[in-house]
Parts: C-alpha cells; sequence; structure tokens
C-alpha cells in the first residue's frame, strides 16, 4: 500500500489535467529474502493472511535473475484465498477475471512477475505514473527520495502516518473484527473501495 500511496502521492490529479508520477524501479539490486519482492498481505476472516510467490533460490542472485516456483500449486491456492476473503467485497467480481489473467501468464522471473502486478495496479487504482528501472545499482541515500528499504514487512513504515493516510477505509472483515486492519495490500483497498481507491491514495 505505501509504495502505492508515494506513487499516487507525486502525479497531479486535477479537473483540467493529469500529470503522471515518475518512479524508478530498482533493478539491479541482489534478492532480499523476506520482503515485498515475493509477498503481501490480505485481510481474511481468520485475520492477516500472507500471499507469497515462492521462488527458486541461488547464491547472491540480482533480481532480475529469480525465477518463480511453479512445482506447487501454490497459484491455485492464492487464487482460492482471495476468493475466500473478498467475495463479498463490493468490488472484487469487478477485477477478479483481468487479476487471475494476469496471474495465469506464469511470468518466468520475479521481476516479470512483479512488473506486470504493478503496472495492473496502476491501471485499476488510476494511478498515473511513468516507470522507469535502474541501469545500474546505487547505495541508498537518505538525503534522496529513496524507498527501497524503508517499505519492509519486519520494519515499521512511517510512509502512510507521514502522508496523512493512517485512516481507516471499509474492509470486508472489520465489524467481526471490530476495528480497521492496516498495513495491507493495495488490493485490499482495491477490491473493497473500486475507483474510489484514488481518492484514498490522494486523500481527497
Amino acid at each position: 500500500m505505501a509504495w502505492f500511496a508515494l506513487t499516487a502521492r507525486d502525479m497531479t490529479l486535477s479537473p483540467d489535467r493529469v500529470l503522471p508520477s515518475h518512479v524508478q524501479l530498482e533493478a539491479c539490486e541482489r534478492y532480499q529474502k523476506q520482503s515485498y519482492r515475493n509477498r503481501c498481505y490480505i485481510l481474511s476472516g481468520d485475520g492477516v493472511q500472507m500471499l507469497q510467490v515462492p521462488v527458486v533460490h541461488g547464491d547472491d542472485m540480482g533480481i532480475g535473475q529469480v525465477r518463480v516456483d511453479y512445482s506447487t500449486p501454490w497459484l491455485l491456492r492464492t487464487q482460492r484465498a482471495l476468493d475466500t476473503a473478498y467475495e463479498t467485497a463490493a468490488y472484487y467480481a469487478y477485477y477478479r477475471d483481468s487479476l487471475f489473467a494476469l496471474m495465469e501468464t506464469r511470468p518466468e522471473t520475479l521481476w516479470e512477475w512483479n512488473l506486470g502486478l504493478i503496472r495492473w495496479c496502476l491501471r485499476e487504482t488510476r494511478i498515473a505514473c511513468e516507470l522507469s528501472p535502474t541501469t545500474a545499482f546505487t547505495v541508498p541515500d537518505s538525503q534522496a527520495d529513496d524507498f527501497r528499504y524503508t517499505i519492509h514487512p519486519k520494519r515499521p513504515c512511517p510512509v502512510l502516518q507521514e502522508l496523512g493516510l493512517d485512516r481507516p477505509y471499509y474492509q470486508v472483515f472489520r465489524d467481526r473484527r471490530g476495528s480497521f486492519t492496516p498495513g495491507l495490500s493495495i488490493l485490499d483497498l482495491l477490491f473493497n473501495e473500486g475507483p474510489d481507491s484514488i481518492l484514498w491514495l490522494k486523500n481527497l
């Protein structure tokens, strides 16, 4: 969610024009285990659930070399998990078929998988963004607008709070859980808020 919120922050959205944000995706780093590179979190009836893309591990592999492992039926389990969690969400039926069709293309590498999913999410949330991959690895700069290692499932992420987005939107299981669950995938917002997702992301 935080990455898309930052991307939406830098686009201009007004009645008479839309100017895209410009984002560089890190294409030259070494693969980071236990990061958002191959996982996200959704909200099910039993609480927060992790969805993970299994990969074929190697020693010190570049992110573009990491291959997706299709030797187990994880893709079917992921689709069933999404159905179970969001079948009653207001907009899930609208997005389901195109999302599943994208997943069924079975990209060979994790980079291709993530790039396809990012582009799908940008299109469906209506975030105007021009993406470009990096051509060389640079050391993170605390003075630059560099969020490569800020958004990580193992560390607190201040991004949504700093953007004024530490606020609820409708969630399917909120009544059962008694409170809003933050820190989920952009899919949770999209399935519940649909076309209004961009308004939430832009804090409008």
